[in-house]
């Protein structure tokens, strides 16, 4: 049992020793891409592979440190008291509404 342990480990150990660890070269005939128009320098392999900040923002799970009670929120306004809708007009009477979209021309 404990060999079979053993022999698991030292698997385990030889394969994550597998990586070969060298600088980046472009593939044989090919070259890196070109300079960038406003790049001071041409960047190296190392440069392109750099992972910029924005790619992986800083992530905030919690959003409180400690458990207090939250301040009063001024938008946090009570809802309406009712009341009927607003009323048309005086002497205003509703027009039926229809999708018909002819023209009707009075002189054909």
């Amino acid at each position: 049992m404990k060999a079979s342990r053993f022999l698991m480990l030292s698997v385990v150990a030889a394969l994550g020793g597998c990586g070969n660890v060298a600088d980046l070269k472009p593939a044989a005939g090919q070259s890196l891409p070109v300079k960038p128009l406003m790049a001071r320098t041409q960047p190296t392999a190392k440069d392109l592979l750099a992972r910029p900040t924005y790619a992986r923002p800083d992530r905030v799970d919690e959003l409180e440190k400690r458990s207090q009670p939250r301040p009063n929120d001024p938008f946090d306004l009570p809802q309406p008291t009712g009341g009927s809708a607003p009323t048309q007009p005086a002497g205003t009477e509703p027009a039926p509404v229809t999708n018909d979209t002819s023209v009707e021309h009075p002189g054909d």
